[in-house]
């Protein structure tokens, strides 16, 4: 009986899996840049981290091979959904929807849910933790495109179309603003706006929704002290440079003292507990520390390779449902790639969120490379 299954379960794999007629070779320039970050940001993360790690774990290489682990798993989704025709998340696109706002709701559960400062964005079973939101991120991207492109013309009706994903937005980000977890929520958000704008989605309603986003998202602002103390350093880094704006103060002595050639690799001064979260979101300063401007501008320019060929991609899908999936997905790696960076150098005011591939996170890194290897799918059926 068990044989019988497992054979069964076997021959459902390989169909689904099954390279059709329609298949050509996936787009080896967009894997490169992806996998030459992920390269870049593994060498760079054994040297930032290398400081924080040693003092707290009396080894030089515990996050360092902590992303490892994340990086193999990361590795399989990779390969298995580059394989998987992206058409079936059409027959599970209420299943996503019910498995995002599950992980959404678990976190909340006492005796699972994790933090870290202001954030319960994770959860932890058997000393394993697991950022939901990273999930979601591409769960709901799968639902909102199979959602939109079967809209079709009723997605400009505001009663069909745009209301319904006000609601669903709605519903999602309260979870989200309840962790809190706005970092995240900002590019889902902005992951929405693109594959709603790309769809056909009304231009007005769109405006509409940005001006009350704003307005929400000030009313925020305003209730959350942290989340002003941000803005205030933003607008002025020496507002409390020894509290509040420490980690932009630090950031910005680090990229400042990197020079244009950089202290050297390991030679980064900032990562001895001077720059919070020197192995996390704010590794791109001790990238520029250690390897100067130089780097640092090559390293943004395989973000923007990355989106260019992403959005190749999406204008050369077979169908609807492969272009808001490939448009989603490289919304989701410049935005992250583009508000951590900017937040680094003070250009916007900082958020949570770690820099894509690079960061210390197996959830990220996970979530990240399974979005890819949906990516690298849809490369394969382009016209």
């Amino acid at each position: 009986m068990l044989s019988r299954r497992f054979q069964r379960l076997k021959f459902i794999l390989t169909n689904l899996m099954h390279e059709r007629s329609n298949y050509h070779s996936a787009d080896y320039l967009i894997i490169t840049a992806v996998f030459a970050i992920i390269i870049l940001g593994l060498i760079m993360l054994s040297s930032a981290s290398s400081a924080i790690s040693y003092a707290r774990f009396q080894t030089s290489y515990f996050y360092f091979n902590h992303q490892l682990f994340g990086l193999a798993l990361g590795l399989v989704l990779f390969f298995f959904l580059s394989r998987f025709d992206y058409h079936q998340y059409k027959k599970m696109a209420l299943g996503l929807l019910i498995f995002s706002l599950f992980l959404l709701l678990i976190v909340f559960v006492p005796t699972l849910k994790a933090g870290w400062g202001h954030a319960r964005s994770w959860i932890e079973i058997f000393d394993f933790s697991l950022q939901p939101s990273e999930i979601v991120k591409l769960t709901f991207l799968l639902y909102l495109a199979a959602w939109i492109e079967k809209r079709g013309k009723e997605l400009i009706d505001l009663h069909h179309g745009t209301m319904p994903l006000v609601v669903l937005l709605g519903i999602i980000s309260l979870l989200m603003l309840l962790q809190p977890d706005t970092g995240t929520l900002f590019i889902m958000l902005l992951i929405s706006l693109a594959v709603y704008l790309v769809g056909g989605g009304n231009l007005k309603h769109i405006a509409v929704i940005g001006f009350a986003g704003a307005i929400i998202l000030f009313i925020l602002i305003k209730t959350a002290p942290y989340q002003m103390d941000r803005f205030r350093c933003f607008f002025d880094p020496s507002y409390s440079p020894e509290d509040v704006c420490y980690q932009v103060d630090q950031s910005l002595i680090a990229i400042g003292s990197g020079g244009f050639w950089g202290k050297g690799f390991g030679n980064s001064r900032q990562k001895f507990s001077y720059l919070p979260e020197a192995q996390g979101d704010a590794i791109f300063p001790i990238i520029a520390e250690e390897t100067g401007f130089v780097f640092s501008v090559t390293l943004v320019l395989l973000y923007v390779f990355l989106f260019y060929r992403g959005w190749l991609i999406s204008q050369r899908a077979p169908d609807m449902y492969g272009r808001l999936i490939a448009i989603g997905i490289v919304t989701w790696f410049s935005a992250q790639a583009f508000i951590n960076i900017s937040g680094m150098i003070n250009l916007i005011p900082m958020t949570g969120v770690p820099l894509l591939f690079i960061s210390y996170g197996g959830s990220a890194m996970m979530a990240a490379l399974a979005a890819a290897g949906i990516l690298v799918n849809v490369s394969k059926q382009t016209r």
